[in-house]
């Protein structure tokens, strides 16, 4: 089961990181559901440009990269020890992100009537979790 969980997790964060780099080519598929939006509907919060971009994938891609590392199924270019914070920062990171800012993202939001909201409720956050819960489970093997 815990082999399952972890490289499932860091499947989507794969995923994930190549939709961020399909996003800063020109794809559109999912990008308007993705960002937070003012209680209106109106306005994006935020437009990342392209460079903002590359450093999210970027930073998936390595958060992916450490959950396998300290796994055991990639070879550890890092110190262990690293690798070792760098999950605890990881998993810190996504529950975070699950808990949310309590206005816009996280399961605490008060805006919840936004397309991004709803997706948000459903998928997003508990994804965050999901993915916190797999960086716990790598570190506390």
């Amino acid at each position: 089961m815990k082999i399952a969980f972890i490289l499932s997790s860091a499947a989507i964060l794969l995923f994930l990181s190549l939709l961020h780099l399909y996003w800063v080519v020109g794809g559109k598929w999912g990008l308007e559901a993705t960002i937070p939006r003012r209680e209106d509907d109106s306005r994006r919060l935020f437009s990342p440009g392209k460079a903002a971009t590359v450093g999210v994938a970027f930073l998936i891609f390595f958060a992916s990269y450490l959950l396998l590392a300290q796994s055991g199924y990639l070879y550890a270019l890092l110190s262990e020890r690293l690798i070792r914070w760098g999950c605890i920062l990881c998993a810190a990171v996504f529950c975070l992100r699950a808990m949310g800012d309590f206005r816009y993202v996280g399961f605490f939001k008060r805006v919840r009537q936004t397309h991004f909201a709803r997706n948000d409720t459903w998928f997003y956050s508990p994804l965050c979790l999901w993915l916190g819960l797999a960086f716990v489970l790598a570190v506390t093997d």
